[in-house]
């Protein structure tokens, strides 16, 4: 009983800690869980993943009560990585960070082969993380361009006139539109984790579970074609009113247990592939509960799970070892920053060496997101009356939820796709200063096509990485006590009989002229 009361002292006071130094983490993850439907399966994964530890308590009494202490080596390595993400603002580093945390745990409690023997429900634990945005945004544009791609398909298929423009089907009278919310990321990611679990459960040889999870990909973006398909049919044939009750109805569980209902007509497939055993049912190919962990028993006396579960000194030393470190988190969340001074964005010139400028806001929606302190954005036309969009959105300190936004997740959208993804070099303002790099961004919507340069100025670096971006927050953070920055975008629209080289000449010519004053807002 002394034991147990340790046990259980000990473990409060862990989940205090972690609960301290993981709060902001947790929070956004609960937030991501809740609040989108492309994660809403991730609620389920940690009760899946404890059911999946519980069945394999028989299993784990069996094994001997070694602890280890390369457990404390483990959390050290989690630790680590809380560092990293606090400082470079990456919320997936944080949650790969609990992760590693709570494995190490496992190791100083039930040792490496007890960790080993509840490996899968540990590494299913990941399947709840949120994908990064600048990586989930990407996926998401993909899936919409051939989502948007299979509904034209299916249209012509059944011989409905209909065209794509970017993630836009045109269908004369009437557009529908294949936002982000139809890409079909939703049905993806949990039917991915879904596949995880069925693969872990089904018995049969190791190629036919990868076969079984790497399914779950075309099968969530044929199934989600299909429905953009359907849609753009009832909209021929009744307008554009009846596409709101098909979607709602089609959407989520429908079209989810269709394409669960694949995954199992699949595993009965599978089962029946290159197999001996022909009076086997699909039942008997499950593995719902773990057929090796009954309780061994031998000379009247059952093993007691109990003495397992003794803390030994490896997991009473992580104790100890998690009060610094909720310390190191206050320390980190509460540090102050020093960059200097500058003026408002609200006194950016709009007279820039010939160049006039007409200020206008963002909408409340896009400043929510962004989150950034300051920003100037304006359409500023040369003698000639050509045009270039200028944006500017400064961090006074860039931490987690509050940090430069890549725009190549949000060029996408509205019908415009992304044709071409470069590097180029602008001139610098002054001959003996280094070139400037920045992203060239080709974006095309029907015969419409615009060139966006866009790159990152933090501190007294212009990058052209998003990666680099966060080594230079965590760097910076650490050496110079600042992770101020900005974003800086131009972007023009070729105009009819005009070329790139001459679009490229005009933003050459306008970033030239804007650098030299960005240098004042923007401060190195």
């Amino acid at each position: 009983m002394a034991s147990i009361r340790v046990l259980y002292l000990s473990s409060i006071l862990i989940v205090a800690f972690l609960g301290y130094l993981y709060a902001d983490s947790l929070v956004f993850l609960f937030s991501r869980w809740m609040g989108s439907d492309d994660y809403s399966h991730g609620l389920f994964v940690p009760l899946i993943s404890g059911f999946l530890i519980w069945q394999s308590r028989h299993h784990l009494a069996q094994l001997s009560t070694e602890k280890s202490w390369w457990g404390l080596a483990v959390i050290g390595l989690g630790l680590l990585l809380y560092v990293v993400g606090e400082l470079s603002t990456l919320y997936i580093v944080l949650h790969v960070s609990l992760w590693v945390v709570l494995v190490g745990l496992a190791m100083t409690l039930i040792g490496p082969r007890g960790t080993k023997v509840i490996a899968f429900p540990l590494g299913y634990l990941l399947t709840a993380i949120p994908l990064p945005t600048f990586f989930y945004a990407t996926l998401a544009s993909q899936l919409q361009l051939w989502s948007s791609s299979l509904g034209v398909g299916c249209l012509q298929l059944v011989g409905v006139m209909a065209y794509r423009e970017g993630n836009v089907i045109d269908l004369g009278p009437v557009q529908l539109q294949v936002v982000e919310a139809c890409s079909g990321i939703r049905y993806l990611l949990p039917l991915l984790s879904l596949a995880l679990l069925c693969a872990y459960c089904f018995k049969d040889r190791l190629w036919k579970r990868v076969v079984l999870v790497l399914s779950a990909i075309p099968i969530s973006i044929v199934i989600n074609g299909f429905r953009i398909g359907m849609i753009g049919v009832l909209v021929e044939l009744q307008g554009k009113g009846a596409a709101e009750g098909f979607y709602h109805l089609f959407e989520g569980w429908v079209i989810f247990m269709v394409s669960l209902g694949l995954l199992v007509l699949e595993m009965a497939w599978l089962e029946r592939l290159g197999t001996q055993e022909r009076g086997k049912s699909l039942g008997e190919h499950l593995r719902w509960r773990n057929q090796e962990a009954e309780p061994v028993r031998g000379g009247g006396a059952s093993v007691q799970p109990q003495r397992l579960f003794f803390p030994g000194p490896a997991y009473l030393c992580s104790v100890a070892l998690f009060a610094p470190c909720a310390l190191l988190g206050t320390l980190l969340m509460d540090r102050e920053e020093t960059p200097p001074s500058r003026p408002a964005f609200v006194d950016f010139p709009m007279q820039i060496n010939g160049w006039h400028g007409q200020p206008f806001p963002l909408e409340q929606q896009y400043i929510e997101a962004l989150r950034f302190d300051d920003y100037v954005l304006a359409d500023y036309r040369s003698v000639t009356n050509h045009q270039v969009n200028f944006y500017a959105a400064y961090y006074q300190s860039q931490r987690k939820g509050q940090s430069a936004h890549s725009p190549q997740s949000c060029l996408p959208g509205g019908g415009w796709e992304i044709a071409s993804l470069t590097q180029t070099e602008l001139r610098a303002p002054e001959p003996t200063l280094q070139p400037l790099r920045a992203n060239r961004a080709i974006i095309q919507k029907g015969d419409q096509k615009q060139i966006v340069l866009y790159w990152f100025k933090q501190r007294d670096r212009n990058l052209t990485s998003e990666y680099l971006v966060k080594w230079y927050l965590l760097w910076d953070a650490f050496v110079r006590q600042r992770t101020d920055g900005a974003l800086v975008r131009l972007a023009a629209l070729v105009g009819p009989g005009e070329s790139e080289s001459t679009v490229d000449q005009r933003l050459q010519e306008f970033a030239t002229a804007v650098e030299g004053e960005l240098t004042r807002f923007v401060p190195d």
